[in-house]
């Protein structure tokens, strides 16, 4: 079988011209992260650079730094809680004290508990804490109950108006709020047991104390007896509802 001489010619042209693209070729450097090694001193040290830089080092900052300048809080108290706050005042006053390092008055001009960081204070959330104490007591809770906040740091406080849940006027009001709170406060402390949170109704305020999770399960129960469901029902939601919550964790 003969082969065409034009047909060869052809042939080797294109061989060579691939080895000359194959020559004319660079590889391109990947985009991935280039790791960094440690200098001798525990610097970061770049590998591909030209020359090795070294991150800038800071040495660590004091804790009187940290804390800053003296803080102050303000929680202001209603007419009706004036009397509870007097009578309560000793059990508020020493845990915020001794406890959180923090200095606290009650100003008779302005109404106000003012609650402030001092030298002597440790950790920087404690102003904190001993805010949402103090405005736990001012929504109604029991001084034993708002203590929590201040032993525990995964409690919250949430507050919502029952006309949020549904616009209500009148006696349709008052039959929502009689639902939530139950013959004799029956509803609420049932509500209370099974959610393991602490519930305050002022008038038409609802104030939740408790975890996320079992604020979330109260709040439900709380809204579900607001838009008309029956007490039973809801008993029965919150069980189940609750069980799960155990049983997961």
């Amino acid at each position: 079988m003969d082969v065409d001489k034009d047909t060869l010619c052809s042939a080797g042209a294109a061989a060579a011209s691939k080895d000359d693209d194959a020559d004319s070729f660079t590889k391109v450097k990947s985009k991935k992260t280039q790791k960094r090694k440690r200098g001798p001193d525990g610097a970061d040290m770049d590998t591909d650079g030209p020359a090795a830089t070294k991150r800038p080092q800071f040495p660590p900052i004091s804790g009187d730094r940290l804390r800053g300048p003296d803080e102050m809080r303000k929680v202001a108290v209603p007419a009706h809680r004036y009397t509870p706050l007097k009578e309560n005042w000793l059990k508020i006053f020493t845990p915020i004290v001794e406890n959180l390092q923090l200095q606290v008055r009650f100003n008779l001009k302005t109404r106000n508990v003012e609650i402030k960081t001092c030298k002597d204070t440790q950790d920087i959330a404690s102003l904190t804490k001993a805010t949402d104490f103090v405005k736990a007591f001012v929504l109604g809770f029991q001084v034993e109950d708002a203590l929590a906040l201040l032993r525990l740091d995964e409690l919250f406080l949430e507050s919502f108006d029952v006309t949020d849940v549904k616009p209500l006027k009148g006696d349709h009001l008052s039959r929502a709020i009689g639902r939530v709170a139950g013959k004799g406060g029956k509803t609420k402390f049932t509500i209370e047991n099974v959610t393991k949170t602490r519930i305050v109704l002022a008038e038409t305020k609802v104030h939740i104390l408790g975890s996320f999770q079992n604020i979330k399960m109260a709040r439900t129960a709380i809204c579900n007896l607001i838009l008309g469901s029956p007490p039973s029902k809801v008993y029965g939601n919150i069980r189940v509802v609750a069980s799960r919550t155990a049983e997961r964790f």
